[in-house]
């Protein structure tokens, strides 16, 4: 794990020059914050990646919903949502078949609007505790540690307050750790986060938390982002998204292999099978596939394409080389504010 410096230092990065741009959820290891009742708070403590390597105590999704106008041969289907990966999360900029075809669409003013339906949505898998919750769950895992799905307008949050020089460890830290204290309130007809906010006081892991971190051990949060698609899957991807736009039904005929529409019931008996051995299109490594994206009642806003556009390769990882010095929070948190997105 890096240092909340290194953190800092590499947050300012992306903030200057710009950041670049499933495992079955059968568990219920991730907690639906947004069913939180309205006007209420819950407190969480995050925990950092199971993965060393991560700067960060989060990762990165990027997801494409690809709306259709039903499901071809089923009576009196309604409209469904597809959500397929955004391969420029391993790729270059353009290895994506639908960011590269609605790129040029921000050019024109008439088709901007159509341009961000079909953007790249952003969000970040977290882990922790629940501190205090004001849901009532009707069971909870057995597993104290879950997984929070945050949008990007609750992230930003998170993420500008490990900005301030007032942090001083990372809020992830056993001892002089953070809760996040998360408030729904509503905003018009939808759920607002704004009012989210860091805790005043740090506060040690108690004994109940600590015993669960020894006893089931910390996510490799990797393993809950989606597959990367081999080149057999990026041309299906482009294939319903040109069905998409055109207002055409999801034919599970051939695309039920692949990706299918969630909370819909497909028969792939004659579905076209996937070619097994596919390559992938580039060397990053393949991660386990993970839940199908949490919708909310209000989704975030996008981020502006052209802004997107500006970000680059993320800094290489700060980790120590072997036998030298562990990174202290100091270093993280520089890391933290020498970058932005």
């Amino acid at each position: 794990m890096a240092t909340l410096a290194e953190i800092r230092a590499k947050l300012q990065e992306q903030e200057t020059s710009g950041g670049r741009g499933s495992q079955s959820g059968g568990d219920n290891a991730i907690f639906p914050f947004w069913n939180i009742p309205e006007n209420s708070t819950s407190v969480l403590r995050f925990l950092p990646d199971g993965d060393a390597s991560n700067t960060y105590f989060w990762r990165e999704r990027q997801m494409i919903r690809l709306e259709f106008a039903g499901v071809q041969g089923q009576a009196d289907s309604r409209k469904v949502t597809v959500n397929v990966p955004c391969n420029e999360m391993w790729g270059p900029t353009g290895s994506c078949p639908v960011l590269a075809e609605v790129r040029p669409w921000f050019k024109d003013p008439a088709l901007e609007d159509m341009g961000r339906k079909y953007w790249k949505k952003r969000s970040y898998v977290f882990q922790g505790f629940v501190a205090e919750s004001s849901l009532q769950e009707d069971t909870t895992p057995e597993n104290p540690i879950r997984r929070f799905v945050i949008n990007p307008s609750i992230f930003n949050i998170i993420k500008g307050a490990l900005m301030d020089s007032d942090f001083t460890e990372l809020p992830t830290d056993t001892e002089q750790g953070t809760d996040f204290r998360l408030t729904k309130t509503t905003k018009g007809q939808y759920a607002d986060y704004s009012t989210s906010s860091w805790a005043r006081r740090e506060r040690s892991l108690d004994s109940n938390e600590r015993a669960a971190v020894e006893q089931y051990g910390l996510f490799n949060l990797n393993d809950y982002l989606p597959k990367q698609p081999n080149e057999e899957e990026l041309r299906v991807i482009g294939e319903m998204f040109e069905a998409s736009v055109n207002g055409e039904m999801y034919d599970s005929e051939r695309w039920g292999n692949f990706y299918r529409p969630a909370g819909v019931q497909i028969d792939t008996t004659n579905s076209a099978p996937k070619v097994e051995g596919a390559t992938v299109t580039n060397t990053a490594p393949t991660p386990t596939p993970q839940p199908a994206p949490v919708a909310e009642a209000a989704p975030a806003p996008v981020t502006p394409p052209e802004k997107q556009e500006q970000v680059a390769t993320a800094v290489a990882a700060t980790a120590p080389a072997e036998g030298g010095a562990k990174p202290n929070a100091q270093d993280i948190l520089a890391a933290i504010r020498n970058r932005s997105n």
